[in-house]
């Protein structure tokens, strides 16, 4: 049977994509957090999962305000990198697993959660960033993703909570699809960060580490902050961290932490990183 074996938080910061595609990667900006994931790639290179969950929002690319679903699974066989204004990035095409899609969004529905299928979309760098800190710039992608975009562009956006339920009902799927494979759950997004108005700049880490110490130990607690802080404390995009709590749900109830790392800024954002086995 098929089976979670960890969990990867990750913001997904585009310029790291910019970084990583013009080969800036080791200035003196962009050094300190590229060297930060150097542990985590060796992990992946060990953990050799043979397939990413991966749970990111699109970026109004795959979706704008004409459909805005909550939930959407990709149901594709292959996901092409999407072109966000100045062109697609210089990455892989993303492989699925269209029967282990199917499977979920099957299994998911009968376990109440509407799930909205998608069987053809592009991917941003919400999707795309994850991977290049976690693998580098491979020809290939070491194996498929099946993605999950989680809207949080638009309000209202889903409450951590339900997202924390969406991740156990992830798990539920996967552990009853016939396949012996060992599976990676994503969360991605975040951390506090607000890119608008008279907050623009916005960087909270005290609340940040509060986060990722609730996440990994009491996520019970952690997935019952309200929109409301999400927004006072970690600013207009930090909302983008309920799709931590997917990954989360998805997971054992007692997690063991591998790796944490923790950077300001890149960009205007908070780099916040994650790595949880099952115990």
């Amino acid at each position: 049977m098929a089976y979670i074996s960890s969990g990867v938080a990750c913001s997904h910061v585009p310029a790291l994509g910019v970084a990583s595609d013009t080969g800036i990667s080791d200035d003196d900006y962009y050094g300190p957090i590229f060297k930060g994931f150097e542990p985590s790639k060796k992990w992946m290179a060990d953990e050799k999962p043979d397939v990413i969950f991966l749970v990111y929002n699109d970026h109004c690319t795959a979706f704008d305000a004409t459909v805005i679903p909550t939930f959407a699974l990709g149901c594709a066989t292959e996901y092409q990198p999407a072109d966000e204004g100045w062109g697609p990035r210089p990455v892989p095409v993303v492989k699925g697993h269209q029967e282990l899609s199917a499977h979920i969004a099957q299994s998911l529905v009968l376990d109440m959660f509407d799930i909205t299928v998608i069987n053809q979309m592009e991917v941003d760098h919400g999707l795309t960033v994850p991977l290049t800190m976690m693998f580098g710039q491979p020809d290939e992608w070491p194996c498929p993703v099946v993605p999950l975009a989680v809207n949080v562009v638009q309000y209202p956006a889903p409450l951590g909570q339900r997202c924390f339920a969406l991740g156990k009902a992830i798990r539920t799927a996967i552990e009853s699809y016939p396949e012996d494979l060992k599976i990676c759950v994503f969360g991605t997004g975040g951390m506090s960060h607000q890119l608008q108005h008279q907050r623009a700049g916005l960087i909270n880490s005290e609340w940040d580490a509060r986060f990722m110490d609730l996440l990994v130990n009491d996520p019970d607690k952690g997935s019952q902050i309200e929109h409301i802080e999400y927004l006072r404390e970690a600013g207009s995009e930090g909302i983008e961290l309920v799709m931590w709590y997917v990954m989360r749900g998805a997971l054992n109830e007692k997690v063991e932490e591998k790796h944490r790392f923790y950077h300001v800024p890149a960009s205007n954002t908070a780099v916040g990183h994650l790595i949880l086995e099952n115990r």
